[in-house]
């Protein structure tokens, strides 16, 4: 913006009078920005409604069209602390008898105590020539099944021989305090046993404290563990090493050692929920689409300049572009029509078995006029559910015929929620130059044109600015001109003696 001095020999307020001159561009700026504004804001209100839309549409419509995706399986114990149950959708439907008879575990030795030839306790420096060996031998170390050679020799010591135990694939440690071994197994179902096959390893084996069945009481090593899993089910018995079965739709984990009886069924519950909570979200979604098209009109109330804010507290600005925001979708025909197909497709229902069922046959209505609140006359209230006061002390009925007749509210909620979901994605199908997938308002002509906004004020700014500068260069013209005139007049009294 250009250094403008006017006004300096005629007096003039020149930049009132010019304001005042371009006063009728300047209020096309403002009211096209104001246009603009609005436009913004009703853009932001359908990107959170397409939001909210296509949840419902893409997550639980999806989730429910394809009656297998939410008929689930469940199985009661009637000892629920012998084993936890996954049940796979296409598991049986009876009862059965299950017994824990054992848990897995991995094989631990305690070794015997273990002393030196000069009766001192053992440490880890201790040599294995001190417990007996002389050269060298060899011993077997056995886990699980899988027997290892280890190569020792007298010159050895403890700690050395534990390394030795180590890289052959067990948990080892010799307890110095107490002159022990202690080895574990690294996998559940494996034991741990130690041999040799001569008579100075089987010695040494003996004085170190690694055999069971040693010769002195107190150098004998004590084993427990390395069982697997074992249970027997309807009088058949399967082992594991990790307590976890995989048996027919069932995957029973063991938790400890006892009875129980097994009773697989349809989960009641999950169909109850699943039917619940798409009705819950539809309630939200058609009340807030309903309070958008039936909002009061904003007539008069217009998105504000920056000097209009500087006159305002930020409260009284929050209400003024609130009344607005809110209005913004006030009797939008895309959003009329979205909610009219929703409503009738609830109002419709689903054939059954050659039957026409709706939503009333399973105590699912809305309320009347005079008793629904404004804006939610289209929400559908569950009888008897505590989350649906208005008919809390009615009958549970849908409760009722999901635990005698789970299958036809299944075929009933899928159908109903097929239908919506095929429209919902008509309705959100991409067209060329109006819309793109998954929105259902006409995303790309709303682009277009806020661009023809920017592009609109863009010119008549630049013309707003034309037209000031031409009244600046007429003024500054004058100006020049008083400045010449007052010269010469000043020239000629100096001539004249005045």
């Amino acid at each position: 913006m250009p250094i403008r001095i006017t006004g300096m020999n005629s007096g003039l307020d020149t930049e009132s009078i010019i304001a005042e001159m371009v006063k009728v561009e300047k209020k096309k700026v403002e009211t096209t920005k104001k246009e603009k504004t609005a436009f913004e804001w009703k853009q932001e209100a359908w990107k959170d409604l397409n939001a909210k839309i296509y949840k419902l549409f893409r997550t639980t419509l999806d989730n429910m069209r394809f009656a297998g995706d939410w008929s689930k399986k469940t199985t009661e114990l009637s000892n629920s602390s012998i084993a936890s149950i996954v049940t796979a959708d296409d598991a049986m439907n009876t009862t059965q008898k299950l017994e824990v008879k054992n848990l897995a575990s991995a094989g631990y030795m305690t070794g015997g105590k273990v002393t030196a030839a000069d009766g001192s306790v053992a440490n880890g420096g201790t040599k294995l020539s001190d417990l007996g060996l002389s050269g060298g031998t060899t011993v077997e170390l056995n886990v699980g099944g899988k027997t290892t050679t280890i190569q020792v020799d007298d010159g050895m010591t403890i700690n050395d021989f534990t390394y030795k135990l180590q890289d052959a694939g067990v948990e080892a440690r010799f307890d110095q305090a107490n002159g022990r071994f202690h080895i574990a197994a690294k996998n559940n179902g494996e034991k741990i046993s130690f041999s040799s096959s001569n008579p100075q390893g089987e010695g040494l084996l003996e004085n170190m404290g690694l055999l069971e069945g040693a010769q002195y009481g107190d150098k004998a090593a004590h084993v427990t563990g390395g069982d697997k899993a074992k249970i027997i089910l309807n009088g058949v018995e399967y082992e594991s090493t990790n307590n976890t079965f995989n048996i027919n739709g069932l995957t029973i984990t063991a938790k400890e050692v006892g009875e129980s009886t097994l009773n697989t069924k349809r989960d009641t519950q999950n169909v109850y929920d699943t039917v619940k909570n798409f009705i819950k979200e539809y309630n939200s979604l058609i009340n807030e689409m309903d309070k958008l098209y039936n909002a009061e009109s904003s007539k008069g109330y217009d998105p504000l300049t920056d000097e209009e804010k500087e006159a305002m507290s930020e409260k009284e600005i929050e209400k003024w572009e609130g009344k607005i925001k809110d209005s913004v979708l006030r009797r939008d025909s895309t959003l009329g029509s979205i909610s009219t197909t929703l409503k009738e497709i609830m109002l419709k229902g689903a054939t059954v078995n050659g039957k026409q069922m709706v939503l009333s046959n399973f105590g699912i209505e809305t309320l009347g006029y005079y008793e629904a609140e404004d804006n939610e006359r289209n929400a559908y209230h569950i009888s008897g559910d505590e989350d649906f006061p208005s008919k809390m002390t009615e009958t549970n009925q849908l409760k009722a015929m999901v635990e005698q007749d789970p299958d036809t509210v299944i075929e009933f909620f899928s159908q109903l929620t097929m239908n919506m979901y095929k429209k919902m994605d008509e309705m959100s199908s991409s067209i060329d130059k109006i819309r793109s997938y998954g929105k259902f308002y006409d995303d790309k002509v709303m682009e277009d044109e806020y661009k023809s906004y920017e592009s609109k004020i863009a010119k008549q700014e630049k013309a707003l600015l034309e037209k000031e500068d031409k009244w600046y260069k007429k003024f500054s013209a004058m100006e020049t001109a008083l400045a010449k005139l007052q010269s010469n007049q000043n020239a000629l009294s100096s001539l004249l003696g005045g």
